[in-house]
């Protein structure tokens, strides 16, 4: 967890929605200078803060609408910090609740340095790593459409499909498996939706990737040294990790991907685990799926593998192989190098 620790003379904490934002503005003594209810309008915004602008930070909660107020103080040279969602007890943990509150709580925690600190991720690969995640969401739709083709093929009792309907050229027939006309045309509107989806996911898939060789080739391309890395893998990892340099250290990296537990102990006994939600599900997801690959394509790290399951277990060697994946693609965007397997092996 980081802080922001910086002084200043003013302090803005804001609590934005949509539509509108309350805004407290403290001096160093704590004295409220503003505290107001507005519209989220720029220009009505930086009219307020416009006698404290010499030297004034901005704080806001990390919430989905934080984009445009993060670009305006950029643009216009005003310190920024996006608070943690998860970490802002303070606000949440609170007996009352409500926008003034909770303005006044987010400047005073930022007063006393005492605001955990959220990554502000640039604008200028900002809309494309969106763009990604989009393509995910529509990915796992498609899926679930397949899921839905089985269920149904499962429901009837009919034999099993010998060939996998994720491939375009398997799936002539398949509605025609179905007696019932009702059933079969459930199925015929699934696989026009999934072939809606194919053609959507492709032409999307080459505009990111495009973008991205623009954006940066060179990290996209050490990325894909990694044995089980591929193509969307990689570009995950690029808008995801953005900037290996933001993260000190290789366990504060690993953390961020959800691939160590979050111990709990107190008086020296462990009281369960906690925190999982707080990182990044998005590079979780990645490096769990390029763990698999990475033993499909290597098959000189599956005796790693079989000596990890038999100390561990195959769904813990599975977590552990991912972790250590996670370590190599840290030391290989820091130092900038490619992916060199005896080093992998050897750690």
């Amino acid at each position: 967890m980081r802080f922001y620790t910086q002084r200043h003379q003013f302090y803005c904490g804001i609590d934005l929605h949509a539509r509108t934002m309350y805004v407290c503005i403290l001096d160093q003594a704590g004295n409220k200078m503003v505290h107001r209810n507005i519209s989220t309008d720029a220009d009505r915004f930086l009219k307020l803060i416009e006698p404290y602008r010499a030297n004034i930070v901005v704080a806001v909660e990390s919430m989905f609408s934080w984009y445009w107020i993060a670009d305006l103080c950029s643009e216009k040279g005003v310190p920024f910090v996006l608070g943690h969602a998860l970490y802002m007890k303070a606000i949440h943990g609170g007996k009352a609740k409500n926008d003034k509150i909770d303005s006044l709580k987010i400047a005073t925690l930022l007063k006393g340095g005492l605001i955990p600190m959220a990554y502000v991720y640039p604008a200028k690969m900002r809309s494309t790593r969106d763009l990604l995640r989009r393509r995910m969401h529509l990915m796992r739709k498609r899926a679930e459409l397949l899921a839905h083709i089985q269920n149904t093929n499962t429901q009837y009792n009919l034999p099993q499909f010998s060939v996998k309907l994720r491939y375009k050229s398997n799936r002539p027939g398949t509605a025609e498996r179905f007696s019932d006309p009702s059933a079969a045309r459930a199925v015929e509107v699934d696989l026009s939706l999934i072939d809606f989806y194919d053609e959507l996911l492709k032409k999307l898939e080459l505009d990111i990737l495009r973008m991205a060789r623009q954006h940066d080739l060179q990290t996209l391309s050490r990325l894909r040294t990694v044995p089980g890395i591929g193509e969307i893998l990689s570009l995950v990892m690029l808008y995801e990790i953005h900037d290996i340099r933001r993260f000190p250290r290789v366990q504060n990296f690993i953390s961020y991907c959800r691939l160590v537990k979050c111990v709990q102990t107190s008086a020296g006994k462990p009281h369960g685990s906690s925190g999982h939600k707080i990182g990044n599900a998005h590079l979780k997801w990645a490096f769990s799926e390029a763990s698999v690959l990475f033993l499909r394509y290597r098959p000189e790290a599956k005796k790693l593998f079989n000596r990890l399951v038999r100390k561990h277990g195959k769904g813990k060697a599975l977590s552990i192989l991912a972790c250590k994946l996670a370590r190599a693609v840290y030391y290989i965007l820091a130092k900038e190098k490619a992916f060199d397997m005896k080093i992998f092996l050897n750690q």
